[in-house]
């Protein structure tokens, strides 16, 4: 009776026992899981962190600024042409540039400088000589909207760059946990290997999308300079009575 007794106690105290180490691993378990936050991952990550942290916040201005300054707007004022274009057809081309001047796009800073070389009274209102201004000042305007467009795929090459670069310093500390006895002992390891991995896929992560969007970035310049060359070249067709709008 008393070793029955004995054991169901026995029985009672091992399943309490089971039951509160459960309930202690799973505590550990929820504890290490919350503990493993995206501050806690970027703290892994180690020095090369600040640097892609650096490149990530350059990389979001660069994709809100270039989108801005490559809208239409920014390139042809639509409420100008009309009036522009009936003062060149007459050959009035101070009120043209004035009528420009009210906008400041590209095609107003590229055309105006170059009407001030027309001459309305020849023929052809020297027509060769404003387009070769007018082409000069649009490459000057591309070139300052495409250098920040460019800067998209510095970005794109750099933080992978210094993603790899804190990888190989992860496993240059590894290593060195290693030399120093480490090897019996995984937890020493954890810290260098999550800053190796770590690195690599933040500075991807940076890296890809910045490489996207400088596709992206750069298709929309070029569509927004080939419709803004169509329109400075119609608008000299008027000046020069070759175009298809001038009216008899």
């Amino acid at each position: 009776m008393k070793s029955t007794i004995i054991t169901q106690r026995a029985f009672a105290l091992g399943c309490a026992a089971l039951v509160g180490a459960s309930t202690l691993y799973a505590q550990e378990g929820a504890t290490a899981e919350e503990g493993k936050s995206l501050f806690a991952l970027i703290g892994e990550g180690g020095w090369a962190m600040i640097p892609l942290g650096l490149c990530s916040i350059f990389m979001f201005f660069l994709i809100f600024y270039c989108w801005k300054e490559t809208v239409r707007k920014k390139f042809i004022p639509e409420g100008m042409i009309t009036q522009a274009s009936s003062y060149l057809q007459a050959r009035q081309v101070s009120e043209a540039q004035m009528a420009l001047q009210e906008s400041d796009s590209v095609l107003s800073r590229a055309l105006v400088p170059a009407l001030s070389k027309a001459r309305p009274e020849r023929h052809d209102a020297n027509r060769a000589k404003v387009e070769t201004i007018l082409v000069e000042n649009l490459e000057s305007e591309e070139n300052a909207v495409g250098q920040w467009v460019n800067y998209l795929n510095v970005v794109a090459t750099v933080a992978p760059m210094i993603g790899l670069l804190g990888t190989v310093s992860g496993m240059i500390s590894a290593f060195q946990t290693i030399g120093t006895g480490g090897m019996g002992r995984p937890e020493l390891l954890a810290g260098s290997i999550g800053e190796a991995l770590i690195t690599t896929a933040t500075g991807l992560v940076i890296g890809i999308p910045s490489m996207v969007f400088y596709f992206v970035m750069k298709n929309r310049l070029g569509n927004q300079m080939i419709a803004t060359v169509q329109t400075a070249s119609n608008l000299i067709d008027v000046l020069a009575e070759e175009s298809e709008y001038v009216t008899e």
